[in-house]
This record gives structure tokens, C-alpha cells and sequence, in this order.
């Protein structure tokens, strides 16, 4: 049996006993939680004593420990669009569609720059974003996938309103 070297854990006061699985609104990883937790009463306070306990990797543990984001974290940083900004351009596709005027895929990049708009000037993109954006959007949402549009009725036309309307 391999013996892995313990690390001994420092008093780091972001490091609480309690036993919450949510950080600033999002779902931690494992070795998130298990850092979180911390060691029962009886286990040794190091990563190997504590990855074994929790059944992550101890470099796994020791990498969350220094503040190296997870995967997930890492992929939701690097999108061009925060979570936020992509549920407003979701709603706003559907809402359109919904009232019968679908958007064409290739102005859904030009859209999402434009909601970019609102950000500080540091964080704002400089940048319009590239042509996968739209195929990601909908490989995410899959209630963006294109739905058949009814034909506008020729009856509700503008120049036959005029026996519609009251006075």
C-alpha cells in the first residue's frame, strides 16, 4: 500500500464546519463540500485523511484548498455571456417567437453584445461574439430549438382593421 504524505490543513477562516453544498448562489463541487465540512471528530485534519474521507482526490482538495476553480467554474467563467445576461436573451427569443416574430440565428450574437452593454466599462467585451455562441445557446436551452410559425392571417392586415374598430 502506498503511503501518500499528509498535509497538514491551516486555519483558514473560509473554512467553516457548517455543512452547506451552496456559495454565492451556485452549487459547490465535492471538494468544495468536503473542505467545507472538514474532518469528524477522529479523522486526522490533513487533505489525504480528509480526501479519503469524503472520496475526492487529495490533489483535487488541495487544489480547491488554493482557490483553483473546478471545471464547471473555470467553463462558466470563460462564456461570454454570464447566466444572467443569457436568461434575459432566453426570454426575450421566446417572448419574440411566442408573438409570432421569430429571430433569425444570425442576429443572436449581435443581441447578446447588446446586453453586454450594461456591464462596467473593465468588464465589458470589446468584442461581438463568435459564431458558436448561438450553437451553444442552444445546445443549453433546449427550449430555443426552432419552432414552426403559423402564417400571418391576410384578414388581420392593417387596411382590413377598419371595420374592427369602434367609435
Amino acid at each position: 500500500m502506498e503511503r501518500r504524505p499528509h498535509v497538514l490543513l491551516l486555519n483558514n477562516p473560509q473554512l467553516s464546519d457548517h455543512s452547506t453544498c451552496v456559495a454565492n448562489g451556485r452549487i459547490m463541487d465535492r471538494a468544495s463540500q468536503v473542505l467545507t465540512r472538514g474532518a469528524p471528530p477522529g479523522v486526522p485534519r490533513s487533505y489525504c485523511a480528509l480526501a479519503d474521507h469524503g472520496s475526492v482526490s487529495h490533489s483535487t482538495l488541495h487544489h480547491r484548498a488554493c482557490g483553483r476553480p473546478s471545471m464547471e467554474e473555470k467553463a462558466q467563467g470563460q462564456q461570454y455571456l454570464k447566466p444572467y445576461e443569457e436568461d434575459v436573451v432566453v426570454k426575450y427569443l421566446l417572448h419574440m417567437s411566442d408573438l409570432g416574430q421569430p429571430i433569425r440565428m444570425k442576429f443572436i450574437p449581435f443581441i447578446a453584445f447588446k446586453v453586454t452593454r450594461h456591464r462596467p466599462t473593465t468588464d465589458k467585451p470589446l468584442k461581438p461574439p463568435g459564431r458558436n455562441l448561438t450553437k451553444a445557446l442552444k445546445k443549453r436551452h433546449p427550449e430555443l430549438i426552432a419552432r414552426r410559425v403559423k402564417a400571418s392571417d391576410w384578414n388581420c392586415h392593417e387596411k382590413n382593421i377598419y371595420g374592427k374598430i369602434t367609435h
